[in-house]
């Protein structure tokens, strides 16, 4: 089980009942450590936080509705908040989003390694390629890199920071106060590593962390996303429209890794799922309807979610009439799965229908945990990733009412047998 936070370090639910927080509290780490300590009360494996680097403007030609709503901006580099979740916990691992696009190579492995370091051996890094152009402007591009070039580049990307991780041998810090040697310097090598789209001398100016490749986690829903993912992740976040189609990704990438000379169970592939949670199915149930009344109530916040993914302004399209196949260098993969991919005809039908896109369960703790160990089954495994809003209420709910539930079946961990978080992710 993992947690995303899928709005990054960001404004959570400022005007909504139960967040706990208005206006600029969300910028101190207070609900963050909350919420991974009642995590780790509950077992799961992993917090995701979300990232981006730009303001959207792509709905209406304006950035004026994203500013308003506090939608995907303001948002903050969620890469200081890692040290602090790991002081507020001590056996969760800690994902947080790092862009192969933007960041050199040699300074994205110097940061994973140092937060090896400063976890003791709990941090991944979720690597995206990002897919906006604005992003790609705010580093010296006037447009981004085409969509599979961007995976080839960071195919390369990879590489190189693998190397540097590994520039240090084993045993390469001798520490030993009796010789005066601290590290032996036949242990340490240049990479000298030249490639299409980078060069790099090496070594790394520190040792790697305890795991010494940091967990790598991917999110690719497209055939480019998922060839990349299942070569390189450890752990992957994935998006389908009920267990049916989550068996046929899972099985997908599970092949692709045998074609890279991997055994498929050496990573994880975790499906976004949405909760509705009541105390009774009825109270479950109604506001599962108030839910879908609110979001049919405002089209205009999917069209923005759909204008921020594609980079294509959804308000000039009609709502009424049959939407085609929408071209995009951006996020292709979601946002084929919000259009086409609902089997709905129009843009209104896609924005109203009451799947989140994930996988939706609805009930009382121990209902979902029934129906979620049947999808599991269903779909061969391996766990969920829980996609609903931080406020203390839903950690509350989830993290103290469903993982009990879950525990009571046996379908989630009572414990972390390890201490570092690529063995207690492969454990169970």
């Amino acid at each position: 089980m993992g947690w995303f936070i899928g709005r990054g370090y960001s404004v959570h639910a400022w005007n909504q009942p139960w967040s706990g927080t208005i206006g600029t509290d969300y910028m101190q780490p207070d609900i963050y450590i909350d919420l991974v300590r009642a995590m780790e009360r509950a077992c799961f494996d992993y917090v995701m936080i979300e990232d981006g680097s730009f303001v959207p403007d792509a709905y209406q030609g304006s950035p004026e509705w994203y500013l308003h709503n506090a939608s995907t901006v303001p948002k903050h580099d969620p890469m200081p908040l890692v040290p602090l979740l790991a002081h507020g916990s001590n056996h969760l691992g800690i994902v947080a989003t790092m862009t192969t696009g933007f960041y050199p190579p040699y300074l994205a492995a110097r940061l994973g390694a140092t937060l090896d370091h400063l976890t003791n051996g709990r941090v991944g890094l979720n690597l995206v390629t990002a897919h906006n152009d604005r992003t790609a402007q705010n580093f010296g591009l006037e447009r981004h890199h085409e969509h599979d070039l961007r995976y080839e580049i960071a195919d390369e990307w990879i590489q190189v920071v693998d190397k540097l991780w590994q520039s240090w041998e084993p045993g390469a810090v001798v520490a030993d106060p009796e010789t005066g040697m601290y590290a032996d310097y036949r242990k340490v090598h240049p990479i000298d590593f030249v490639g299409k789209y980078f060069k790099s001398r090496g070594p790394l100016n520190m040792p790697p962390g305890p795991q010494r490749r940091p967990v790598i986690c991917q999110a690719g829903l497209s055939p480019a996303g998922r060839a990349f993912a299942s070569k390189y992740a450890d752990t992957i976040v994935a998006v389908a429209r009920g267990a049916a189609a989550a068996k046929r990704y899972r099985d997908d990438v599970r092949a692709r890794m045998v074609g890279h000379g991997r055994n498929p169970d050496d990573c994880k592939v975790m499906f976004s799922v949405s909760l509705v949670l009541g105390e009774t199915m009825e109270e479950a149930r109604v506001k599962k309807a108030r839910a879908d009344a609110a979001r049919a109530g405002d089209l205009q916040a999917g069209l923005a979610r759909l204008s921020f993914l594609s980079g294509v302004d959804f308000s000039k399209f009609p709502l009424d009439e049959p939407l085609g196949a929408v071209q995009t260098n951006a996020s292709r993969g979601l946002t084929t799965l919000l259009t086409s991919g609902t089997g709905k005809a129009t843009l209104r039908e896609m924005l109203t229908d009451p799947a989140s896109g994930g996988i939706d369960f609805v009930g009382t703790p121990d209902s979902v945990a029934a129906e979620m160990g049947e999808a599991a089954q269903e779909m061969g495994g391996d766990g969920f990733m829980i996609t609903d809003g931080v406020t203390r209420r839903t950690i509350s709910e989830i993290t103290d009412g469903l993982a009990p539930a879950l525990k009571r079946r046996g379908l989630i961990r009572d414990g972390y047998p390890h201490k570092l978080f690529r063995d207690n992710l492969l454990a169970f």
